[in-house]
């Protein structure tokens, strides 16, 4: 079998719902790669045919410069002009995309292991492409020059190379008011991943921005992809134990860690415990929704909550005199929502922050920017306040964070919920399946959501509950249930 046949035997494989993701290699080939060039070249091309400019990003992977070669190869044969950005994290992308209206394609596998790759999309703008919205054509055209051979145009494109990192420095500075900032130490782990870039530049003066009152203690700081130090994943059980024992040593303020390609944020508080993401994104939504407010004191403000966030940030957008709408979960699907409904900002479980200036795509390093900004402002009785007790106000109730659980049944996995639960609780299928409790007012409430992951084969837990107790009575039913 040649190297394009078993590229097309791949390609439904690695295509997903919103981005590609594979094995490097045995999935994920150069060849493969090519193909998806051409075809995006196509799919982003005007309706008369005329060839885009597409920028083209890449993490730190061992195979990430070779495919995003690859990829230009691909596009330039079917006439797009190249901009090549090197090394960036996948929001310098999105930054791209939006600033200078063009497409753009990031290759990095996120949060996978170091085995793994694949490519995320943008169309002009930072508007993502989901299977819905294009990704499942890129697909088919691929399939078809994997099959056929790429066929190049007349006049193929051209290539420019492009160093973005300090006007998006810039930019994302130009977004949080900083300058009434009292100093602050943090403690930051890159994880080897492109945060070891971006962060001197935004947080420090690497890209020549005037120096911020904030000392940043490094972790993992150097780019590289086999991910010597941790997994590129931050979210599991015991992932940042050294960056929380690093900020109780050196005494900071907080902690910041990012995933691999440096979209995602998870931030510790000055005790060393994990902030969880859903107060992360109260703090952040109180911020916005209170500029927008002063801003409009009549304007309906949107702020977007995937389904599997905590009830507290429901609670927290509508005390802050905002609307609350939930979205499902996945990035290409929010960024969508965020348009359509204009929300100024929205936030996930998973450490994705979405703004709305930022052209409504995800960035860990802005929502970070806010973090800083709310903690180095905030004052009770003339003391600072420490980051644990402004996450305090606005913490989930018991969670018991997201699950992986191997299922090879799913459908039959949900049938033996439903029969388990029918008459106690409300069913909803609107991503996944969600059980709500049909407590009484002197019952603690509970809910719980079960979901195929769309970029991994397990099957995802996550339940929440008023108490402690109730959530681990709540789960650890659904976990024997389920025979986990």
């Amino acid at each position: 079998m040649s190297s394009s046949q078993e590229a097309l035997a791949h390609l439904s494989l690695v295509v997903g719902s919103y981005d590609v993701r594979g094995l490097v290699g045995a999935e994920l080939t150069a060849p493969l790669v090519r193909a998806l060039g051409a075809a995006f070249a196509d799919e982003v091309a005007t309706p008369g045919g005329q060839a885009a400019e597409i920028a083209i990003g890449q993490d730190m992977r061992e195979s990430s410069a070779e495919f995003a070669e690859a990829f230009a190869d691909g596009a330039e044969a079917r006439g797009a002009s190249i901009v090549m950005l090197g090394l960036c994290s996948t929001d310098e992308t999105y930054f791209v995309s939006g600033r200078d209206v063009v497409p753009a394609v990031m290759i990095t596998a996120s949060h996978n292991p170091a085995e793994y790759n694949g490519l995320k999309f943008s169309r002009a703008g930072a508007v993502s492409m989901s299977a819905d919205t294009g990704l499942s054509a890129v697909r088919d055209r691929a399939a078809g020059y994997l099959a056929d051979g790429i066929e190049p145009v007349a006049s193929p494109g051209s290539r420019r190379h492009a160093d973005v990192l300090p006007a998006y420095a810039a930019h994302l500075r130009s977004l949080v008011d900083l300058t009434p900032l009292s100093p602050l130490r943090v403690v930051v782990d890159a994880g080897n991943g492109m945060a070891g870039l971006t962060v001197p530049a935004v947080l420090g003066d690497a890209a020549g921005l005037a120096a911020l009152p904030i000392e940043v203690i490094p972790l993992y700081f150097e780019l590289d992809g086999t991910f010597p130090h941790r997994a590129p994943n931050p979210m599991p059980a015991g992932s940042l134990l050294d960056l929380q024992q690093a900020v109780i040593a050196h005494g900071a303020d907080l902690g910041l860690a990012f995933d691999g390609d440096a979209d995602r944020c998870f931030v510790i508080d000055e005790a060393g415990e994990v902030v969880d993401p859903s107060a992360v994104a109260a703090i952040v939504a109180r911020r916005l929704i209170a500029r927008d407010r002063a801003a409009d004191p009549a304007a309906e403000i949107v702020v977007l909550l995937n389904l599997v966030t905590s009830r507290r940030l429901v609670e927290t957008i509508e005390a802050a005199g905002a609307v609350p709408v939930v979205t499902k979960v996945g990035h290409s699907l929010i960024k969508e929502d965020m348009r359509e409904t204009g929300a100024v900002f929205g936030g996930e479980h998973s450490g994705h922050y979405y703004f709305r200036d930022f052209f409504g795509a995800d960035n860990g390093l802005l929502a970070a920017l806010h973090v800083l900004a709310e903690l180095g402002l905030a004052e009770r009785g003339g003391q600072p306040l420490a980051l644990s007790a402004l996450a305090a106000e606005v913490a989930p109730y018991a969670m018991s964070g997201e699950i992986n659980l191997e299922v090879d049944d799913v459908p039959g996995a949900y049938a033996s919920i439903v029969e388990a639960y029918s008459g106690d609780a409300d069913f909803d299928e609107f991503d996944g399946l969600t059980v709500t409790g049909l407590t009484s007012t002197t019952e603690p409430f509970w809910w719980f959501n079960v979901r195929p992951s769309n970029t991994e084969p397990v099957l995802r837990l996550n339940v929440e509950a008023a108490t402690a107790a109730e959530m681990v009575r709540v789960r650890d039913a659904v976990l024997t249930l389920l025979d986990a």
